[in-house]
């Protein structure tokens, strides 16, 4: 069972996002004093005294956006509420009862979930006694509390607490997490709604519509996984203020914490300057990725006779070297078509990413690499590699130990790795490749490998070799 939910709603400006982070224990959602930077249901999953719930937090309710999305951010504040075990009513303390605020009770009280009113930017205890003008509002005590300070937030949780019933932290993991990230407009967050079932995430023709980066926790197969929304990206020179800059920067944080990246391209388009220095990111970041071509539908319809999925796969591969072992699905989001193979396919590249190559195969594969292609020769010195093992796996990680690391530039690395890419068990993901000087090892292990009495013990000599 999905773990019981709270969420968070008030009118613009009473510092949810603030209150929603500080409970999370991270910066997930954007703080700007912009009115109207939430427009999404942004979530987490949070264990507090042994209870896990998925704590949501919502947009201002009345606000009026700028973009005309008013009436999509008001439906994700009513599914947030109706999907909640509990609301914590958010208002400010310090600026007092508003007309505002009548009318979001109104609203609850129509929903008819249990409520409970915090006040918050009570900063300090002579400041409590201001929650008490919310009274009025017909939903018992209000608790003050203090975002920014992290005050009243055990005693806020101990009223929410009943309304929790029985949760088990298990139920915070998911199997593994899935971010979705391109240029604006090339249909992520349909395809997010499609995995989910749902109009999980605003979808609108107005660029830059998701702001936060989005996690929508979806059952499949009787296993579970976090799909995360991101913003559209674009060009740096083109970010437009304080908020999207932070927009940006989840987008980033979104993919260090993948498991699986959906790197998503609009049919329609040609590979820009944004999708390559995306790549880019992707590669240098060793995340495994699964290319999705989404909109594909438009190309059949436009123009059938290009319609060639070999075609349009060797332009990718060509446009996007550096991601030319990932696989490619076409998809269609707005029909649901080929999502769930994607999500399929993620899945088979994790397997990948805990793949481990036997010592013996991987010497062996280098060998033969190195025969048919030896590294530049350098001051008339010539590179060998001495031994490797894969020391780790997500990613699978080899290290070389060689006479002389410089003696091995980034492009034969680069060679090096796809040849173990296509030699092991890892044939569709990123491979890293850790280059160290066999002498600089026999060093570092004579100090692991000293006695009690702190003396050297003499280094084992190198093993083996390829040279």
């Amino acid at each position: 069972m999905p773990p019981p939910q709270i969420a968070i709603v008030g009118r613009p400006n009473v510092g949810k996002s603030t209150l929603f982070n500080r409970i999370a224990r991270q910066r997930i959602s954007i703080v700007d004093p912009t009115p109207g930077v939430t427009r999404d249901r942004v979530s987490a999953i949070v264990t507090r005294d042994g209870c896990t719930f998925e704590l949501v937090d919502t947009g201002g309710i009345g606000i009026v956006d700028r973009d005309d999305l008013g009436p999509a951010i008001e439906k994700q504040i009513e599914a947030a509420i109706r999907s909640s075990s509990v609301a914590v009513f958010l208002v400010d303390a310090r600026e007092g009862l508003a007309a505002a605020d009548r009318r979001v009770a109104e609203r609850l009280r129509k929903l008819r979930k249990p409520v409970v009113v915090a006040a918050n930017k009570c900063d300090a205890p002579k400041l409590d006694t201001e929650a008490a003008a919310f009274h009025a509002l017909g939903f018992g005590d209000p608790v003050p509390v203090s975002a920014t300070e992290g005050r009243g937030l055990d005693e806020l949780f101990e009223r929410l607490a009943p309304h929790l019933g029985e949760t088990r932290a298990a139920e915070a993991d998911p199997d593994f997490r899935l971010a979705v990230v391109g240029r604006r407009n090339v249909g992520k967050s349909t395809l997010v709604n499609a995995l989910a079932h749902e109009e999980r995430v605003i979808v609108s023709e107005v660029p830059g519509t998701t702001r936060d980066s989005i996690d929508v926790r979806i059952e499949k197969d009787g296993r579970s996984l976090v799909v995360v929304d991101t913003a559209g990206l674009r060009k740096r020179a083109a970010v437009e203020g304080t908020f999207e800059w932070y927009t940006l920067s989840r987008a980033r944080a979104a993919v260090r914490r993948a498991d699986v990246v959906f790197f998503v391209l609009d049919a329609t388009l040609p590979i820009g300057q944004v999708e390559k220095q995306l790549a880019d990111a992707l590669y240098a970041q060793h995340r495994p990725t699964v290319v999705v071509v989404n909109k594909w539908d438009l190309v059949r319809k436009r123009a059938p006779e290009r319609a060639d999925t070999e075609t349009f796969g060797r332009y990718y591969r060509k446009k996007l070297p550096v991601l030319a072992f990932a696989p490619i699905v076409f998809t269609t989001a707005t029909e649901g078509k080929n999502i769930f193979a994607a999500v399929d396919l993620a899945r088979a590249l994790m397997k990948q990413s805990d793949a481990r190559i036997p010592t013996a195969r991987l010497n062996e594969v280098l060998a033969d690499a190195m025969d048919r292609r030896p590294p530049p020769p350098s001051r008339n010195r010539v590179g060998r590699i001495y031994y490797a093992t894969q020391a780790s796996i997500r990613p699978p990680t080899i290290v070389l130990f060689v006479n002389d690391p410089v003696l091995f530039p980034g492009d034969h690395r680069r060679y090096l790795e796809g040849k173990i890419r296509d030699g092991g068990p890892f044939p569709e993901v990123p491979v890293r490749i850790q280059v160290r000087s066999r002498a600089g090892a026999a060093v570092r292990s004579a100090r692991r490998r000293r006695n009690v009495a702190g003396e050297e013990l003499e280094a084992p000599a190198g093993a083996g070799g390829m040279a």
